[in-house]
C-alpha cells in the first residue's frame, strides 16, 4: 500500500491555481489586479479614508512560459498601512484573514486571493511580491520582498529594509509575473477600472495600463461607505454537516448559549419552539463537546421544522442612486441614464440589494451589439464566465421589447447601452473559490428582474418620447415635401386661378395638420413626463450646473409646425 501524504492548503492551491481565477495568463494579470484593489479599498473603508489609488501594469519583457509577456502590476494605496508583522500573514499565508466568516459586506473574505497572486509570481518569475509599508506608527516604510512557502503554507520575509517614503501611510505592492494584458471587453483591464469606478464614487483613480498614458478619474463623493456591523448567519441557511462545524468554534458553551449566539433570530422563545419541534430539552444545557452526532441530527431537525424571523436588513450596505447618478458620468458622455436602488430584502434567509444603472452613451456602442453588461458582487466587478449568473439570468429573462430595445430571444437586449446591476449581501453564495459568478436561486434571480423591470420603465419613457419626436418629423416633412406638388397637378387639372391655388394649399395643410397636431400634442406631454424624470436625475447629481446640462441635452420641440 502506497504512502499517505498530507499537503498543506498552500501547497494544493499552487496545483490548482485555476480554481482561484489563474487559468490563463490573461486571467491571472486581471486576478492580480483584482485582489490587491480589493485589499486596498477594504483597508480604507475600514479606517474611514478616502481611497487614492495609484494603478500601472505594463509589460517589460518576455514572459519564461509560451505565449507569454513578463508583466508588472503595481498597485499602491493611501490606506492604513500593514505592520511589518504582518506582512507574511497578508501576502504569503492562505486563508489568513480578518475577515473570514465575519457576515459583513466586505470585498475579499477568505484570505485567499492576494496570496495566490504571490504563489503565481513565485511560480513563473521565481520571486513573490515585493511591498511597501508604513503605517502613522512608524518613522520610516518597510520595503521587502514576501514569498509563499509552498510546503508550510507560511510567508516567507526577504531582503528587509527601512526606507524614506513620500507617503505618512499606505501600502505599495508590485508584482513581476507572466500574463497578457487585454483592455477592452470580458476581461478587460479597463473594462475592470471602469466598473471599480462605478460602483465606488469615493475612490479616487490614477492608472496607466499597457502603453497608454497616465489617467485619473476623480472621486465624486467625499463621504466613505458606512460599513454595516457584521451579522450572524440564520440557522436556516446551513446544512447539517455545516451546522456541525459551526458549532466547533464555540468551545464548551452550552447547546441553547451556542443557539441564542452563534445565529440570528433565535430568542428564548425560538428555543421553546424547537422543543416542541422535537428536540429533546434536556439537551439545551448540556456542553456542545458532549453532543453527539446523533444529538446534532435532532437538534438541526427542529431548528428547520421551525419557523423564524427572517434575518436583519441592516447589515447590507448601497452604493445609493445620488451616488451612482454622479459616478456613471464618470465613465463617458451620458445621453441617458437610468437608476435604481432596490429596498434591502430577504433572498435564501440572507439580506440582500439589489441596485441596477441603465446608461447610454454618445459614442460608445451600437443598435446591432449586445449592451455592455457590468456585473457588481459587493462591489467588485465581475469579468468571467457571465452565462452562468443569476444576474445574466435575470437581465435575460425581461422581456426588453416592451421598453422599447429589441432583443433575440433569450439573449442579452441590444443597443448602445451600458447595464450595471449590483448584488450586496454579507453572504453572496458564488459558483467557485474565484467568485466570478453568483449563484442563481429563484429568489435572487426575481429580486434582480424587479429592479432591472423598474429601470426599464424609465429607459422606456425616454424612448416612447423619442419614437414620438420621429413621427412628429416625419408627418410634418410628408406635408412640406407632398403638399405643393398635390395642389400644383390639382390647379393645373382644373384650371384654377392664383387665389384659389393659395386657399387649396391653406386648406390641405389645414386638414393634413390634425396629424401633426395631434401628435405635436402627444409630443408635447412626452416632453413634459422626461423633463420631470430628468430633473429628478439631476437633482441626485446634486448640482445647478448638471441641470443646465441636462436642459441642453433634451430634445428640442420641432419648429417645422409654424413653417406650414
Amino acid at each position: 500500500m502506497s504512502k499517505i501524504t498530507k499537503s498543506s492548503t498552500a501547497e494544493y492551491f499552487a496545483k490548482n491555481l485555476q480554481q482561484v481565477g489563474f487559468s490563463s495568463p490573461l486571467k491571472a494579470v486581471l486576478t492580480t489586479l483584482k485582489e490587491a484593489v480589493d485589499n486596498s479599498l477594504d483597508a480604507c473603508e475600514q479606517h474611514a479614508i478616502l481611497p487614492e489609488l495609484q494603478i500601472e501594469v505594463t509589460k517589460v519583457g518576455t514572459g519564461s512560459t509560451k505565449n507569454t509577456d513578463l508583466i508588472r502590476i503595481v498597485v499602491e494605496d493611501n490606506g492604513p498601512g500593514i505592520e511589518a508583522d504582518d506582512l507574511t500573514k497578508v501576502f504569503g499565508e492562505y486563508l489568513a484573514s480578518s475577515k473570514f466568516g465575519r457576515g459583513q459586506c466586505s470585498r475579499g473574505q477568505q484570505g485567499i486571493g492576494i496570496s495566490a497572486a504571490t504563489t503565481w509570481a513565485q511560480m513563473t518569475n521565481a520571486k513573490g511580491v515585493q511591498v511597501i509599508s508604513k503605517t502613522k506608527n512608524m518613522r520610516k516604510a518597510i520595503s521587502a520582498q514576501i514569498d509563499v512557502d509552498i510546503k508550510t503554507n507560511t510567508g516567507i520575509m526577504r531582503n528587509k529594509e527601512t526606507l524614506d517614503w513620500k507617503k505618512n501611510n499606505g501600502t505599495r505592492v508590485e508584482f513581476l509575473m507572466d500574463g497578457r494584458i487585454q483592455l477592452n471587453g470580458d476581461g478587460g483591464l479597463l473594462t475592470y477600472i471602469e466598473g471599480t469606478v462605478l460602483l465606488n464614487p469615493h475612490v479616487s483613480v490614477e492608472y496607466k495600463l499597457g502603453d497608454g498614458d497616465w489617467i485619473k478619474t476623480e472621486r465624486v463623493s467625499t463621504q466613505t461607505p458606512d460599513i454595516p456591523q457584521a451579522t450572524l448567519p440564520h440557522p436556516h441557511t446551513f446544512k447539517l454537516g455545516e451546522f456541525i462545524t459551526h458549532s466547533h468554534l464555540y468551545g464548551k458553551i452550552t447547546l441553547s448559549k451556542f443557539l441564542r449566539t452563534g445565529f440570528s433570530r433565535i430568542s428564548d422563545q425560538a428555543l421553546t419552539d424547537f422543543v416542541k419541534a422535537g428536540m429533546p430539552k434536556s439537551l439545551l444545557e448540556k456542553p456542545l463537546t458532549s453532543l453527539s452526532e446523533e444529538d446534532f441530527k435532532k437538534v438541526f431537525q427542529a431548528v428547520q421544522a421551525t419557523n423564524l424571523m427572517a434575518p436583519s436588513t441592516k447589515s447590507v450596505l448601497t452604493v445609493g442612486e445620488e451616488a451612482l447618478s454622479k459616478s456613471i458620468n464618470r465613465l463617458g458622455q451620458v445621453d441617458f441614464f437610468s437608476v435604481v436602488t432596490r429596498k434591502p430584502t430577504i433572498c435564501d434567509f440572507k439580506p440582500v440589494v439589489v441596485e441596477v444603472s441603465l446608461a447610454r452613451f454618445i459614442n460608445r456602442g451600437s443598435d446591432d451589439q449586445p449592451v455592455q453588461l457590468l456585473r457588481f458582487a459587493n462591489r467588485v466587478p465581475l469579468q468571467f464566465d457571465k452565462s452562468g449568473c443569476a444576474i445574466t439570468w435575470a437581465i435575460e429573462s425581461v422581456n426588453w421589447k416592451s421598453y422599447g430595445l429589441a432583443q433575440p430571444k433569450e439573449s442579452l437586449p441590444l443597443g448602445p447601452y451600458v447595464f450595471a446591476v449590483s448584488v450586496v449581501s454579507p453572504f453572496i453564495k458564488f459558483k467557485n473559490a474565484s467568485k466570478e459568478t453568483i449563484d442563481a436561486s429563484d429568489e435572487l434571480v426575481e429580486e434582480i428582474r424587479r429592479a432591472l423591470m423598474q429601470a426599464g420603465q424609465k429607459l422606456s419613457r425616454h424612448i416612447k418620447h423619442e419614437m414620438k419626436e420621429a413621427d412628429l418629423e416625419r408627418k410634418l416633412a410628408h406635408i412640406e415635401q407632398f403638399g405643393p406638388i398635390l395642389v400644383e397637378k390639382l390647379v393645373a387639372i382644373a384650371g384654377a386661378n392664383e387665389s384659389r391655388r393659395k386657399r387649396a394649399e391653406e386648406g390641405l395643410k389645414k386638414i393634413l395638420g390634425r396629424d401633426s397636431d395631434a401628435a405635436m400634442s402627444d409630443l408635447e406631454q412626452a416632453q413634459s413626463k422626461l423633463e420631470e424624470q430628468k430633473r429628478k436625475e439631476a437633482k441626485k447629481l446634486g448640482t445647478e450646473e448638471d441641470l443646465e446640462a441636462l436642459e441642453d441635452v433634451q430634445p428640442k420641440k420641432s419648429t417645422k409646425k409654424n413653417k406650414k
